[in-house]
């Protein structure tokens, strides 16, 4: 049975995110246990923050693993942007100098996005991230994680 989790931002931890596969069918889609994912949310420490005119490049770890995230920052520049409305874009270039500027070494973030893979490593390409305030976040999202991974994903918790 092939699930589709596609259009939701899956929780997961680094461990269970750095071991999907590439779907053979689909570039975009990648092996969950049964299911068929695209998006995901993870939260972690921020352990590296390379800052350029085109992207926030840093490292979310939750001591599972280190998940490497992707914010690009060139939509005023980029052509894929060029086929939205200039309004549109401009709003949406704001909001990631906005997340941007947030970002700092050894905060607790929360991080959604599309599941990518570059050079044979997967990452995050960051629609959201947000900065975590609740000194329990990291632990909440541990267990909702565990759960989730038994009870919908189907995956084994050791």
């Amino acid at each position: 049975m092939n699930r589709s989790l596609e259009k939701t931002h899956v929780r997961l931890l680094a461990r269970d995110l750095l071991r999907l596969s590439p779907s053979p069918s689909d570039p975009t889609s990648f092996s969950l246990g049964s299911a068929s994912v695209s998006r995901a949310e993870t939260v972690g420490t921020v352990v590296s923050c390379d800052l350029t005119p085109k992207f926030l490049k840093f490292a979310v770890d939750d001591g599972t693993g280190c998940v490497t995230c992707m914010l690009w920052l060139n939509h005023l520049t980029s052509s894929y942007f060029s086929r939205w409305k200039p309004s549109t874009v401009s709003l949406v270039a704001r909001a990631a100098r906005d997340q941007a500027v947030k970002v700092r070494i050894g905060h607790v973030a929360r991080v959604r996005g599309r599941i990518t893979s570059y050079r044979g490593a997967l990452q995050i390409t960051v629609t959201v991230v947000v900065m975590e305030r609740d000194p329990n976040a990291e632990i909440l999202h541990w267990l909702e994680c565990l759960t989730l991974a038994r009870r919908c994903y189907r995956l084994v918790c050791n």
